[in-house]
């Protein structure tokens, strides 16, 4: 069994966009005819020069080699061009190619590919959503209207959600950490206040940030929220410092998760080894793929951390992130993202049912990819998957985050 074909689709999710303006999927064959699919998470570079990247390293590493060497396909690609460090661009290419080999031995051996990682851990897994305007909601109102928000949240716990996670406190910006205006702080307070209030104890709040504050604002962000008690704060302060997010750990009485903007466990384990979060986020479109991904799990297993596999992206990557849940015994629960498009994509082939996911039984990945809809909503935009706000923060008239689907051009 040598892996012998790639093709690379790009494909947009309709407006409003929920899981970002377009995703990489990667589809893999093998010399004897078996297909893999796997999906490659925002990349820091346009889909046509991602597509480069894949083809790239599809030709040098994996072309000709067996989809069961995983370790040896990720210390080639992982040591690519004289790294052997994290490589954003490479590793999120590597990662939707790793996950397309799984789906592929999962196929040949006729089994999930959660039973090739060490078997079933956990039938049912808690699944959690971000909060989103409900039909009669005016689109921009939702997101600084904490009353809105609220009623949304009333409705996922109706559909037997346990979790719901929101981010009221302003949007992430390409100058770094800044100081949260003090109207972001109130709003912030209010949402949590009144999604608390409208839930009570039947569902956790998950407050989410984006990285966009100093440690000293995320600190007085944080304070500010405890009183509700979100189960996490997410990514408080850039991820590109460990020990000033560790700070915010110490000094915040609400366990901080991070992990999304990682790759690799070389990003991962000081994370766990500074104290700087308890709740791990890997996205396995970037982190390294299912294999990797398993190994972060093991890390944070030993430092008594849980996971939360991360998706703003389509149901290929959610595909390959129930498989890895299904297996480890560190699982806090999983994100998830309900629009028609994600279920018509993989035909509804995985759900969510009372708030929890079912690990499927059927081979790879468990799912059957309707490749004729992902090529009839090809991406013709100039943006990226998601970008960062050039603007300041706006401590004069305020700030709102469109819960991640901005327009095409972002000022």
């Amino acid at each position: 069994m040598k892996l012998a074909d790639l093709d690379v689709i790009v494909t947009a999710p309709p407006a409003p966009g929920w899981g970002g303006r377009y995703w990489i999927l990667v589809k893999v064959t093998t010399a004897c005819g078996i297909t893999g699919w796997g999906e490659c998470y925002a990349a820091s570079v346009g889909p046509e020069a991602m597509r480069a990247v894949i083809a790239d390293l599809f030709n040098r590493h994996f072309e000709g080699e067996s989809p069961e060497n995983i370790e040896r396909l990720f210390r080639k690609s992982y040591s690519s061009g004289f790294t052997q460090r994290p490589d954003l661009t490479v590793m999120g290419a590597f990662s939707g190619l790793e996950i397309a080999c799984w789906d592929i031995l999962g196929k040949a051996r006729e089994r999930p590919v959660w039973a090739l990682l060490g078997g079933l851990m956990n039938e049912r897994l808690r699944a959690y959503t971000y909060l989103y305007p409900l039909p009669h909601h005016e689109m921009d109102a939702f997101w600084i209207d904490p009353d809105l928000a609220a009623e949304a949240a009333v409705d996922c716990v109706a559909r037997g959600y346990t979790a719901v996670k929101f981010d009221p406190a302003g949007p992430y910006t390409m100058r770094g950490g800044h100081m949260p205006g003090m109207r972001d702080i109130d709003l912030s307070v209010q949402f949590c206040k009144a999604i608390r209030a409208a839930v009570g104890p039947r569902a956790d709040l998950l407050f989410g940030t984006h990285g966009q504050f100093t440690s000293a604002g995320a600190i007085r962000l944080g304070r500010a929220i405890e009183a509700s008690q979100p189960l996490w704060f997410e990514e408080p302060v850039p991820p590109d410092n460990v020990e000033e997010m560790a700070k915010v750990a110490r000094a915040v009485g609400i366990p901080i998760a991070t992990g999304e903007r990682l790759t690799t466990r070389a990003e991962f384990a000081p994370i766990l080894r500074s104290g700087a979060a308890s709740i791990l986020q890997p996205a396995l479109g970037r982190a390294g793929g299912i294999w990797e991904s398993r190994k972060i799990a093991a890390m944070a297993e030993a430092y008594n951390a849980q996971m939360a596999p991360h998706l703003y992206a389509g149901p290929i990557e959610w595909a390959a992130n129930i498989q890895l849940a299904a297996c480890i015994p560190n699982l806090l629960m999983i994100e998830t993202i309900e629009t028609p498009f994600h279920h018509d994509l993989i035909r509804g082939t995985l759900s969510v049912e009372g708030g929890f996911v079912t690990p499927p039984q059927s081979p790879g990945l468990g799912i059957d990819v309707d490749e004729a809809l992902a090529r009839a909503h090809p991406y013709t935009g100039t943006g990226l998957h998601l970008e960062m706000q050039v603007a300041p923060c706006d401590y004069e008239n305020g700030n709102w985050f469109a819960g991640g689907a901005p327009p095409e051009v972002t000022d």
